[in-house]
Formats: structure tokens, C-alpha cells, sequence
């Protein structure tokens, strides 16, 4: 039995070995040089012409603009009026201001100031705010201008405006300066990081919607006229300028004037103001849309020559006043309807607001009204009669849904 045993373990070690003589002779066959590179960067294979070919993979998705029925395209705009949060370092200490002490309340969060119309802005195409006021860190700037109120934020405030959609902002008012030019660039490099489009009168923002171009002017003519200001008559000429430039690569143009005074419910157009000549010859240059702010008050709207002027956009979010005697405001939207190049269409609508969430004081957050009593006191101070009897295309219906 043990010699069968022995037998059979030499004859399987004999096979084994034969095996590896075989497998020593085709590796040696087939052996051949193979560099580093080579294993690295292998040759592109030579498709079969024979071969059945697969399937075609499909291209990455891409954001095409939605289409209307007519092939237009349709590009919703909202504006709004002054947005300012941070402290007055006149009269204020950082951390105890009248905003200081409402973020308190709100838990530490700045983004309550849009908590009750984020929703309207995240439906449009483009949300545009006017900015007043500077964000920057305190080491940052030395100098303040002798302004009545001194505006200065936090840098990572900017990012409550994209949080809520707000896409652009125009900085060209009589508080972006502040803190001099460190203020300006400080609050420009702010917006930057937050992803938000600015404008101001040597700067055009521009915004893509629906694969069209639209772009933000802004300037401002506030009296009494200072060094950084220019007087009515040298504005139109820049504005027309600018303007013919802008449409020379972009679909849309807005233009946005800090312009007019305090607590006016109307628009003046005596020198320096000149509020309704440089509305107009904006839209006669070619702009598509105007918007105003700086008085605080709401005023009127034109619709000139088919393009609107939205002569005030009164307050937003506006922390200088714990109570101002008119807390009213309103949101404009306005729809461009675009095909082959042209504007077939621009309706507007407006919602009437607060600029707070309650009536005892001022928390800052916009909010639309809801009463009837509320909305008519809007829509009757616009259409007031002597509110609008210098203004030959003032509109005299302001619908609160798209018609």
C-alpha cells in the first residue's frame, strides 16, 4: 500500500513540473518590453468597423431657457426700495443699535428681514434691492463722511440678501460713502462673496435669466449736491452713454436713480432734481425699466413710451427708525416678454407691504399686507391726485395680480 502510495506521489510531481514547463514557455513567448509611461497612457483602442455599435450616451443636461407658446421668452423682475441693516455709528454702539437689539430677539438670524416675502422672490428670474449703507469690518476703514447717520454692517450680512434670493443690488446712494472708498470696496468685495450682482455709476451689473442679459445701471443726483454727485444735466449725458453701451451686449436694461427728497410722496423735476427729465431720457436712450428710491415715502409709477418709471420704491429693511410715521411700501414685478430680440410684453403688478411685521414698531421685515383698509392706502396714495399732476403718463390702475 505504501509503495502504491509513493508511486502515485511521484507521478503527480512529475505532471506538476511538466505544467510549469509549459507555462515557463508560453510566458517567455509572449513576454515583451513594457515602459512606465506605456502602463500609464495604454493605447487608445481601434474600434471594429464590423462591430454592432452601442448605444449613444446622453449629453449632460443643460439650462435651457423655458420657452413660451409664442417662442417668447419670459423674464420676471422684482424690485425693491432701501435696504439697510447694520448700526449708526453717530448715535449707535456696535451690538446695542436698533437692529443689534431685533437680531436679538430673532435668535441671532439677520435672514427674518425677508422671512415673510422670501418666497415672492425665490418665483422670480431677478430680485434687485437698492443697498444703502456699508459692510465692512470696523479695522477696516479710518474715515466717515459728515453725514447726518453713518451705516456700518457686518460683511456677512451680504449673504442674507442671496440666502433670499436677492440677486443684485444697486450701491449707488448717499450712504454708500460712508467710510470713503475702503467702505465702498469693502461692501463691493462683500456682495462678491455672497454671489450678488452690483451696480453702481462706474460699475454695470449684469445678470443672466432665461439665456438673456440683463443690465443694472445705477446712479444718483441726491441734493444737496456734493463732490461724489454730479448736477442733472452732466448725469443725462453719462446715463444716455452708458445706456447705448450697455445695450450693445446686454437684452435688458434697468436703470436706477437714489434721487429726489425725504419724505416726498412725488417726484420733483425743479433743478437740481430733475427727477422726471432724467426718467424719461432714460427710457428714450433705450432703458427698459427705471426704478427711484431715496425719499422713503412710495410714489407714483409713469409708464412711459410702453417702459415704466417707479419714481420711489419707498424702504425695504430699513434699521434708522424704530417707527417712521409711514411704514408703507410696496414690491414692484414687472414681466418682459422677449422674442427675437424685441419686448412683446411688460406687465407689472405690485403687493402692496409694511416694512415691518408689526404695527407698534419698526422689526424690519417686510411684509405684505393683507387687509383691504391696508392695500387701498398704498394703491389711493399713489393715485392721488395731487401726488401725480405733474406727471402726464402717470398710471391710474395698479393691479395686485398678473393680468
Amino acid at each position: 500500500m505504501r509503495k502504491l502510495f509513493s508511486i502515485l506521489l511521484v507521478v503527480s510531481m512529475l505532471a506538476a513540473l511538466s505544467s510549469l514547463a509549459v507555462q515557463a514557455e508560453d510566458w517567455e513567448d509572449e513576454e515583451e518590453d513594457i515602459s512606465f509611461y506605456d502602463l500609464m497612457n495604454p493605447p487608445t483602442p481601434v474600434p471594429d468597423p464590423n462591430a454592432t455599435p452601442g448605444p449613444t450616451p446622453e449629453p449632460e443636461p443643460t439650462a435651457e431657457p423655458l420657452l413660451q407658446a409664442d417662442g417668447s421668452v419670459l423674464i420676471t423682475l422684482t424690485a425693491v426700495g432701501d435696504v439697510t441693516i447694520g448700526w449708526d455709528v453717530q448715535h449707535e454702539r456696535r451690538g446695542n443699535g436698533l437692529f443689534d437689539k431685533e437680531l436679538k430677539k430673532q435668535n441671532g438670524d439677520p435672514n427674518f428681514i425677508f422671512r415673510n416675502v422670501k418666497d415672492i422672490f425665490e418665483q422670480d428670474d431677478l430680485t434687485i434691492a437698492n443697498f444703502e449703507g456699508v459692510l465692512a469690518p470696523e479695522d477696516a476703514i479710518t474715515w466717515k463722511k459728515k453725514n447726518a447717520f453713518n451705516f456700518l454692517g457686518d460683511p456677512a450680512y451680504a449673504q442674507v440678501l442671496s440666502n433670499n434670493s436677492v440677486e443684485a443690488v444697486t450701491m449707488e446712494n448717499n450712504h454708500i460713502g460712508d467710510f470713503g472708498q475702503a467702505g465702498i470696496d469693502c461692501t463691493a468685495a462683500a456682495m462678491e462673496d455672497a454671489g450678488v450682482v452690483w451696480a453702481n455709476k462706474s460699475h454695470m451689473g449684469v445678470f443672466e435669466a432665461q439665456g438673456l442679459k440683463i443690465g443694472m445701471l445705477a446712479y444718483q443726483i441726491v441734493p444737496p449736491l456734493r463732490n461724489d454727485e454730479m448736477q442733472a444735466a452732466e448725469l443725462q449725458r453719462l446715463v444716455e452713454a452708458d445706456i447705448a453701451k450697455a445695450k450693445e451686449t446686454c437684452d435688458l436694461v434697468t436703470v436706477s436713480f437714489h434721487w429726489g427728497k425725504e419724505l416726498d410722496y412725488t417726484p420733483r423735476n425743479e433743478a437740481p432734481y430733475s427727477q422726471i427729465t432724467l426718467g424719461r431720457a432714460a427710457i428714450d436712450a433705450g432703458a427698459d425699466l427705471v426704478l427711484g428710491h431715496h425719499s422713503h415715502r412710495i410714489n407714483p409709477i409713469e409708464c412711459y413710451k410702453g417702459r415704466y418709471i417707479v419714481y420711489s420704491l419707498a424702504n425695504c429693511s430699513f434699521c434708522g427708525n424704530s417707527k417712521p410715521s409711514d411704514m408703507c411700501t410696496f414690491i414692484f414685478q414687472c414681466r418682459f416678454r422677449v422674442k427675437d430680440g424685441e419686448i412683446i410684453d411688460n406687465p407689472f403688478r405690485i403687493i402692496p407691504c409694511r416694512i415691518s411685521s408689526r404695527k407698534d414698531y419698526n422689526d424690519f421685515a417686510i411684509t405684505p399686507f393683507t387687509e383691504s383698509a391696508n392695500i387701498n392706502t398704498v394703491i389711493s396714495t399713489l393715485t392721488n391726485k395731487s401726488n401725480i399732476k405733474n406727471l402726464e403718463y402717470a398710471i391710474t390702475n395698479y393691479p395686485l395680480e398678473w393680468e
